[in-house]
């Protein structure tokens, strides 16, 4: 049986008294053990090493008195014992101390048995109540069924004529008189989607690619700026580059094997937890994708599937990464509550930024300088590469903010919460500029429109859409702070909304295993109209929905 040492067990109290700031103590000991003269290897010995040992040692006490000779299995009875009772009590009277709890819980549960029970005997009751009820009412209705039949057999189609024009008469009169027209007003939006609307769309499998190689879920995709390259991350432990040729997909018996590059995280086997690749982001040539993984590790690639460099600082997974725009700096944002600029080129970190109190949830950059950080801590801090302090803080939410985006001129910068809110600020103030709160749940999602000034489409409205875990995808008017359009069509939660590049499209994903796409035309046309207040709260129908059938083994 492995024991300690007193040299062993002198040096870990020597490193606890100085780890702990007694450095008088430290001293003492140091000197009447003559710590100075033993042969540890002070660099092997890891901090926190005596507290440990300590723990585990009363992790050792605790299982021992939790298992008996009599006991087979230990599941739900495992008892959970204080400290202090491990250090002054010696197993047997632990064992005694957890007999004495596994009795009361045995009680406990009889006694929940006995009241399911009872409940289940009242269930019973009402049951064979309801069901005589039924019965006495089936028979009401054969009766009622019987005597219709013998009316029916005295023939009177002139009469039921006038019957039937005579009931259309009152209820038209009715309608008349409440004020409600029977036929459709005119221009008006319909807020129920037809019924073609709302199947899905059957892709022929001659228009469709599947990409197939992961072996676990498919956490992120980014499309390269060139259009050619798909990148996904997965829970594999892998990122892949996927070459799509141009034109239209064909099936893999027409194209032949896919051109894939598999992005190796972790050498060996795969499915390694620590591994997971949570994010990942193109730089804007093109050239070159970051992936940031659970492993609190980012990594940059070549499109040939090159590692070109391995970033590590972080303490915890990264939950968040983006390129800037010159493609010079890389922010990555952590569960260890800070965020960090990385000189690419030099392959180092520049900076962190340790503001936040909560692990840092999504980062965004509105110029090659500065960016914006968000936190489960409901806190928002804009940063600036060389300043040691926020030169913005935005406080006004009440829950985890989950996403922050600038708009596509970074004056705006928009953010979404569990509160069940998203929010408008801008830098010349510190409070919220809008506050959108049409959602009845946490908004996840955020993204604004490709459009309005200073885009490539400056004569559309900038609008800004949000996902939420209440089904729906709404339309903002940013300039007013209202709601344009609810999109209703998910049947669960929506965790992603992308616009397409001319701002026409709008494509959202949900937990209902389909992703619906949005034509949004008609709401240009209708707000140029100046409609925008007679639309508000009007729904619009999906002009396509996608069923998604998710493998384990691939996308």
């Amino acid at each position: 049986m492995t024991s300690i040492t007193s040299v062993e067990l002198n040096y870990l109290v020597f490193r606890y008294l100085q780890e702990s700031g007694f450095t008088h103590s430290a001293f003492t000991l140091g000197y009447e053990a003559s710590i100075n003269k033993c042969t540890i290897d002070g660099n092997l010995i890891p901090p926190g090493a005596l507290i440990t040992f300590v723990q585990k040692g009363l992790q050792y006490l605790e299982m021992e008195a939790n298992i008996s000779n009599n006991d087979v299995e230990m599941d739900e009875d495992f008892s959970f014992l204080q400290p202090l009772d491990i250090i002054t009590k010696d197993v047997n009277q632990l064992r005694q101390m957890i007999k004495e709890r596994r009795k009361n819980i045995q009680k406990e549960k009889n006694k929940d048995k006995e009241v399911d029970r009872e409940h289940e005997v009242e269930h019973g009751r009402a049951r064979e109540k309801e069901r005589h009820e039924k019965e006495r009412e089936r028979e009401k209705v054969r009766e009622e069924a019987e005597s219709n039949k013998e009316c029916e057999k005295q023939p009177d189609e002139l009469a039921d004529g006038n019957m039937v024009i005579d009931q259309e008469d009152k209820d038209a009169v009715k309608h008349e008189e409440n004020g409600i027209s029977i036929g459709p007003e005119p221009m008006d939006i319909a807020t129920t989607s037809t019924p073609a609307s709302q199947e899905a769309c059957e892709i022929p499998s001659s228009d469709a690619t599947i990409l197939e190689g992961h072996t676990s879920e498919v956490c992120a995709c980014a499309w390269s700026p060139i259009g050619s390259l798909l990148a996904s991350g997965s829970g594999d432990s892998t990122a892949r580059i996927w070459t799509i040729a141009d034109g239209h997909c064909k099936s893999d018996a027409q194209n032949g094997p896919l051109n894939v590059t598999v992005l190796k995280h972790v050498k060996g086997r795969t499915n390694e937890k620590s591994k997971d690749v949570t994010t990942l982001d193109w730089n804007g040539e093109g050239t070159l994708l970051a992936t940031g993984s659970y492993d609190g590790q980012a990594r940059i690639w070549t499109t040939d599937g090159e590692l070109r460099s391995t970033l590590s600082k972080h303490k915890g997974p990264i939950f968040s990464l983006k390129w800037n725009k010159k493609g010079d700096y890389l922010l990555t944002g952590s569960f260890d509550k800070t965020a960090i600029v990385w000189d690419v080129k030099a392959e180092e970190w520049k900076q962190q930024f340790e503001f936040h109190t909560g692990p840092t949830l999504d980062v965004d950059w509105c110029n090659n300088v500065s960016f914006a950080t968000s936190s489960t801590d409901h806190m928002i801090y804009v940063c600036k590469i060389g300043e040691i302090r926020p030169i913005k803080t935005f406080a006004g939410h009440q829950g985890e903010v989950n996403c922050v985006k600038w708009d596509p001129t970074g004056s705006l910068l928009a953010s979404c919460s569990d509160d069940i809110t998203a929010k408008i600020w801008c830098m010349k103030q510190d409070k919220y500029v809008h506050d959108l709160r049409d959602h009845s749940k946490e908004i996840y999602a955020i993204r604004w429109s490709p459009t309005g000034p200073g885009t490539s489409n400056p004569n559309q409205q900038l609008i800004l859409a949000s996902a939420s875990f209440d089904s729906t995808v709404k339309l903002w008017d940013v300039e007013l702070g209202k709601l344009l359009y609810s999109l209703n069509g998910h049947r669960e939660p929506v965790y992603s909304v992308a616009f397409s590049p001319n701002g026409e499209y709008l494509a959202s994903g949900s937990l209902d295993k389909s992703m619906h796409i949005w034509l949004l035309l008609v709401s240009q046309t209708i707000l140029y109209a100046s409609w925008t207040s007679e639309c508000n709260n009007r729904k619009m129908a999906p002009l396509h929905e996608f069923e998604l059938v998710l493998k384990d083994d691939g996308m």
